[in-house]
């Protein structure tokens, strides 16, 4: 079983940065992906980033593509979303994702485990 642990969040004001970690520990990920999504207070969890474990391979929502970057460190089993030119609608409760796949990266039902989220409001 993978146990996710995310911290990062906070408040951060429209045009700045905050990255996100999570931290995974469990059996290895090799096989995984790991992703990112976000939930706004009365709308759905949508997907935001995903990164292939092994092959390292990003996918983005076209709402963040060229703003956030997600990358992982092997040696420390953890994933980070580095957020850069924050707008207003990025504020939510962000949550790490596991799913013992590498198809289907986009879609929240998809995926085995979950953190327990963090909050990133953006506003000035």
């Amino acid at each position: 079983q993978v146990q996710l642990v995310e911290s990062g969040g906070g408040l951060g004001q429209p045009g700045g940065s905050l990255r996100l970690s999570c931290a995974a520990s469990g059996p290895p990920l090799g096989r995984y992906a790991m992703g990112w999504f976000r939930q706004a207070p009365g709308k759905e969890r949508e997907f935001v980033a995903a990164i292939r474990w092994s092959s390292g391979g990003t996918y983005y929502a076209d709402s963040v593509k060229g703003r956030f970057t997600i990358s992982r460190d092997n040696a420390k089993n953890t994933v980070y979303l580095q957020m850069n030119s924050l707008k207003p609608e990025d504020t939510a409760v962000y949550y790490c994702a596991a799913r013992s796949s590498i198809l289907a990266l986009s879609t929240p039902a998809r995926y085995d485990y979950w953190g327990q989220g963090t909050q990133v409001t953006v506003s000035s």
